[in-house]
């Protein structure tokens, strides 16, 4: 999906790539009108990573805790629909990154000529084809996980072209962008239990963490607002007070199988409604372990998250605006994590929190540390 797909440009992306990577503007050149010989990388890896930079791979690590975050918010345990509810979100969210490009060609040609499309690397035509293909294969792969699933990823993936074509530039630009994380978290709680509801809070934690980012990222090529950064580190401070003090309530059902005391609750002999672990903390009753693995992740987040917005609310020039952006996006993967602890599912928040090292380790694998991870 988009997330953030266009709500920031990382400060990483300050410096352009390359020249030798990177062809004028608007023009290709065959290697013989220049007299020299073609290099033995050659043009298959200069394309494989532009559209690596296009789609902006390392950010897809920040994709899959949503649909895990919203199944441990319904109370069930991941399987197979939330695999599917994955691979929807992935495709919707790649769709969103091409579109974005799409749909920002001419400001791009101006403010940031070295990206793929306006440097001709990538011709607008496919990029457009891309998003519609990857749009497809997001509501394709929603059918397979159920209606219910199918009945979230529609508007989700809604969402993201309405974002991408109309409403970035408009008041409704963050809005829509919170939107459209909350609707991904409830598609993996749909796909997985076939209910929304138990998964609305966490969908709203989740959304008002993207609505910070995504007003913080709308000056970031030209600063001067604290207001926006500001009013993130505080949201920042909210968020982590809620994660940590509130309670998700499960179904009644669910609580009651839960409850210590009752025939057949044996937390020692039955598997985890949420885990699927024999021994594993019921949701309804979380451990202290539970707990202090929500507050461990909780903070965490918020050390990701509240140091480059307060530098930001301290001097929002464009670089530190910049820095503000990219940390908001990774924060997002340890509020995911702890967003999953705080439903009941360590299991499920400790794999959704090994995501963030993971992303790191494969942009640096792949040389793509001055790819904007958004």
């Amino acid at each position: 999906m988009s997330g953030t797909a266009a709500a920031a440009r990382a400060a990483s992306e300050a410096g352009p790539p390359a020249p030798e990577q990177r062809p004028a503007a608007g023009a290709v050149a065959p290697a013989a009108s220049s007299g020299s010989l073609p290099r033995a990388s050659g043009p298959r890896s200069g394309r494989a990573g532009a559209w690596a930079e296009l789609l902006r791979l390392p950010a897809l690590f920040t994709v899959p805790g949503d649909a895990l975050a919203g199944a441990a918010a319904a109370g069930a345990r991941p399987g197979p629909r939330t695999l599917l509810a994955i691979g929807s979100s992935l495709c919707l969210y790649e769709a969103g990154m091409a579109l974005n490009d799409w749909a920002d060609r001419a400001e791009d040609a101006v403010e940031r000529p070295h990206r793929p499309l306006p440097s001709g690397r990538i011709r607008p035509a496919a990029a457009l084809a891309a998003a519609g293909a990857l749009t497809g294969a997001g509501l394709a792969l929603a059918a397979g996980a159920g209606r219910p699933a199918l009945a979230v990823a529609a508007p989700l993936a809604a969402t993201v072209w309405a974002y991408d074509l109309t409403l970035k530039h408009t008041p409704a630009g963050p809005a829509a962008m919170a939107a459209a994380r909350g609707l991904d978290l409830l598609l993996g709680a749909a796909a997985t239990s076939g209910g929304t509801r138990a998964a609305l809070p966490s969908a709203a934690l989740l959304g008002s963490h993207t609505l910070a980012v995504t007003a913080v990222s709308r000056r970031e090529t030209t600063g001067g607002s604290v207001l926006a950064p500001l009013a993130a580190l505080a949201t920042a401070g909210a968020l982590t007070r809620l994660v940590t003090a509130g309670r998700i309530r499960l179904p009644a059902g669910r609580r009651a199988a839960a409850a210590p005391g009752l025939p057949g609750s044996n937390p020692a002999a039955q598997p985890s409604r949420t885990t699927g672990l024999p021994g594993s903390a019921p949701a309804a009753q979380p451990s202290r372990t539970t707990g202090a693995l929500t507050t461990a992740l909780a903070a965490a987040y918020a050390a990701t998250a509240a140091r480059p917005y307060f530098h930001a609310t301290l001097n929002p020039s464009p670089p530190l605006v910049q820095r503000a952006v990219g940390g908001g996006i990774r924060a997002t993967v340890p509020l995911q994590a702890a967003l999953a602890a705080r439903s009941g599912a360590p299991v499920t928040s400790l794999l959704v929190a090994a995501l963030a090292p993971a992303g790191r380790m494969f942009a640096k694998r792949a040389a793509m540390r001055k790819v904007s991870i958004t």
